[in-house]
């Protein structure tokens, strides 16, 4: 199974995590939808870490120094997509397409940074 497509098995489920929480924090905490997709991608990056790592890449590299390359990743591809569903809901777009229209950019993004420096 190439990576690509492992990475995105991972991902969705991540994603998955993700899109709960945002849904959550956003319907009954009444967060704003930009901290409450932040909040998601935290968490969601926690679960695609430990899938990445062991399914994805099988990477048997130090884990300290792994884990602080993904979250660096993670924490570069949460702001862009806090960034995206903010413009997104200011212009009056609906928080989840929003979300969406991010998560499919921040995927290629992730992608390509976690194969090539963090699983190296």
């Amino acid at each position: 199974m190439p990576a690509l497509l492992r990475y995105t098995l991972v991902g969705a489920f991540a994603t998955g995590a993700h899109y709960a929480l945002l849904m959550a924090c956003v319907e009954f905490g009444h967060w704003p939808a930009y901290a409450a997709s932040g909040f998601g991608a935290v968490v969601g990056a926690q679960l695609a870490y430990a899938g990445n790592r062991w399914f994805t890449f099988a990477h048997r590299g130090g884990l300290p120094a792994s884990w602080m390359k993904f979250q660096g990743t993670a924490a570069l591809g949460a702001l862009v997509g806090m960034l995206v569903v903010g413009l997104g809901v200011k212009i009056g777009v609906h928080y989840l397409l929003a979300q969406v229209c991010a998560t499919l950019f921040v995927l290629g993004l992730t992608f390509a940074i976690n194969r090539h420096w963090t699983f190296r």
